[in-house]
């Protein structure tokens, strides 16, 4: 069955940009034209990603984004037409998996949607080195990441996490003490062909903090090498 990706933008001529782009890979789309639509499209359609412009009338992009990430963990790839780094950064720290500038160019966009399509936790893990360890649960500390389950609990409280959290967690942690440079966490967790920079990596780190450590500030867990990148502590 083909994926569905809701497109939210309140120019008709980016929509149809859009919807011709992605049709031709073969996915299926919605679309909204403000954010109050979108909210109720992906709320009750179930998009599998969601292409979402900041700038909407009735509700805008930061604020649909927000309030999807109380109820869906579905992928949302920002859509803005400013350059500015504050944009960029609180669509991420608000739960945006991704963004993209306008004007964009189809390879870039397609290039984007595929690796937020790409749901590795969902997807048979059996080409890829750590293969034999699907379906396991991994304890560490008070931390319990239930891989079959896509879920992680600190004690017994479970912590909601996006599919990008998820993935990031579940990769650090299936590989600990290991350390990934953020360029190679690009490569390896939001995907190959994927044409981010590596702030993507530290706003998603810090999120994961956020959630998962008692102090963010001294974590246990998600360590930083300084000047090389990211590691699982063993504890």
């Amino acid at each position: 069955m083909a994926k569905k990706v809701l497109i939210v933008d309140d120019e008709k001529n980016i929509v149809d940009i859009l919807r011709f782009n992605l049709k031709k890979e073969g996915l299926d789309t919605i679309e909204a034209y403000d954010g109050e639509q979108a909210m109720e499209m992906a709320l009750n359609q179930k998009p599998d990603l969601i292409i979402l412009d900041v700038m909407l009338p009735k509700m805008d992009g930061f604020t649909v984004c927000r309030k999807l990430r109380q109820s869906i963990s579905t992928p949302i790839l920002m859509l803005t037409a400013k350059e500015e780094e504050v944009d960029k950064v609180l669509g991420l720290e608000l739960g945006a998996d991704d963004y993209i500038t306008k004007p964009f160019s189809p390879r870039e966009l397609m290039a984007r949607v595929k690796a937020n399509l790409r749901r590795t936790v969902f997807e048979d893990n059996s080409n890829n080195d750590n293969g034999k360890k699907a379906g396991s649960i991994i304890k560490c500390g008070d931390l319990t990441i239930d891989i079959d389950r896509y879920e992680v609990k600190r004690g017994d409280e479970v912590i909601d996490l996006t599919l990008r959290e998820f993935e990031l967690v579940k990769f650090l942690a299936l590989q600990q003490d290991q350390i990934f440079s953020r360029e190679s966490l690009l490569e390896k967790v939001w995907g190959y062909e994927y044409y981010g920079d590596v702030r993507t990596v530290d706003v998603t780190v810090r999120r994961l903090r956020e959630k998962l450590e008692k102090e963010p500030s001294s974590p246990e867990y998600i360590m930083t090498k300084r000047g090389v990148g990211y590691y699982f502590n063993k504890i």
